[in-house]
């Protein structure tokens, strides 16, 4: 048997680390397409669908990088082939190839079984359905393109002179390229364009500024059973606490007292808020006293945005009355 040089050791290494990379990446993005297209009603707020944007994200770059290089590798490995037959019996190259057809046997017989289980627990939702599918599919592509290599794909010849395994193997290479180039493009769509997406990562810093904003204007007529006249009385030299200012434009946020208990923030905004018309998103929970608990709604469109408030003095007791 021929012997395996280190050049042929680390190409199959790395074209199955990129493989398997390339794998859980594609995995990962379909599975988020299908959180946000598909949301689940226990798992809503801004923050949640941020953390989708940002596995997408993260997914797409290392596809663009990671599954080029896998593609390459297996395309040199081919060359490699070509020029010497023997090297497909390579004893690194068979056991790389036999792990990856039973670790995708295992995972589709694991998806199977999960399919089943959940159909008797009467547990089949489309969100479900559609990511027991995405596995199933991307696993039955590993074991059927990696099954037929381990066989050496049939030798015999169509009336064309090519062999019908060399076209079905150019055209099952072509379509997995080209369906994974569609998932990248799409996260453009998803997730907007860089340009867009930096307008919204201003937005969401403009939304968490108020939210400090508001904690400390509650905080302020707690202790003093009055809202301040403006911002800048909110400034406190102990606790190191300065009203946040737009990171946009550097311009102090635009706060109105409406009325002995009533205020309004206003903010100029890029984009719509990603939840536009659906329930208030969740506050962060610290400190408690920067950020009481409300049901206020941040919701926004485009443009000047002002957010109305009206402190419940059942809910936020002044502190003297407290004790």
């Amino acid at each position: 048997m021929i012997k395996a040089e280190p050049k042929d050791v680390f190409l199959h290494f790395l074209a199955i680390i990129a493989l398997y990379a390339s794998t859980a990446a594609f995995l990962v993005l379909l599975f988020q397409y299908i959180n946000v297209l598909i949301p689940d009603l226990l798992e809503r707020g801004l923050y949640q669908l941020q953390n989708y944007y940002g596995s997408i994200r993260w997914s797409i770059s290392s596809l663009i990088i990671i599954f080029p290089v896998y593609v390459w590798a297996g395309y040199y490995l081919n060359k490699i082939y070509s020029r010497e037959p023997e090297k497909r019996n390579l004893r690194i190259r068979k056991w790389l190839l036999n792990f990856t057809v039973f670790a995708a046997a295992l995972i589709i017989i694991g998806d199977l079984v999960t399919l089943i289980y959940n159909f008797l627990g009467g547990d089949l939702t489309m969100r479900f359905v559609l990511k027991i599918a995405a596995v199933f599919f991307v696993a039955a592509s590993v074991f059927f393109y990696y099954f037929w290599e381990l066989r050496g794909w049939a030798t015999r010849s169509t009336s064309s002179g090519l062999k019908i395994s060399d076209s079905a193997r150019k055209i099952f290479i072509y379509a997995v390229i080209a369906i994974v180039a569609l998932a990248v493009i799409a996260g453009f769509f998803v997730v907007g364009s860089p340009q867009s997406e930096r307008l919204r990562r201003f937005d969401d810093q403009k939304v968490s500024d108020l939210q400090i904003i508001q904690g400390q204007i509650i905080y302020y007529w707690q202790n003093k059973e009055k809202l301040p006249g403006k911002l800048d009385d909110l400034k406190d030299p102990i606790s190191g606490f300065n009203p946040a200012k737009d990171p946009q434009t550097g311009a102090d946020y635009i706060y109105e007292v409406k009325g002995k208990l009533e205020f309004s923030l206003c903010a100029d905004f890029n984009l719509p808020s990603l939840e536009s018309g659906k329930p208030s998103i969740e506050l962060p929970t610290y400190p408690p006293q920067y950020y009481p608990r409300s049901d206020s709604n941040w919701n926004h469109g485009t443009g000047y945005v002002c957010f109305e408030r009206k402190i419940d003095p059942e809910l936020y007791r002044p502190i003297q009355k407290a004790k």
